[in-house]
């Protein structure tokens, strides 16, 4: 089964909403967005042998969660320019439906 695309990506407030194209809608929190960067410079990448290597520790400041552009990556995924400069993360569309299963899995109630 295909992963549904979105029909729609908002930013309103400290949120990113998304309307999937199988009428489905999913909401994220921009810190833990980026928090959860998988860019190589934040998540760091593994060579052959399993080393990981990554960029050095950045502190991040309020203007880090805020989003000062976005983009589409093709057909598959979704780039968020944040207003610290920083915008190296791709996020694809199939990371984004399993962040959302994950928040409602973890949600109360």
């Amino acid at each position: 089964m295909a992963t549904p695309v979105p029909r729609d990506i908002l930013f309103v407030g400290n949120e990113l909403a998304v309307v999937w194209d199988d009428g489905s809608e999913s909401y994220f929190g921009l810190e833990k967005l980026r928090r959860d960067c998988p860019c190589a410079m934040c998540k760091g990448e593994k060579d052959i042998m399993g080393n990981v290597y990554k960029g050095p520790e950045r502190p991040l400041t309020p203007r880090s969660f805020q989003v000062a552009g976005h983009r589409r990556v093709g057909a598959y995924a979704l780039q968020i320019d944040w207003a610290d400069g920083h915008n190296d993360g791709i996020y694809s569309f199939e990371t984004l439906r399993r962040m959302a299963a994950e928040n409602a899995a973890s949600a109360p109630g």
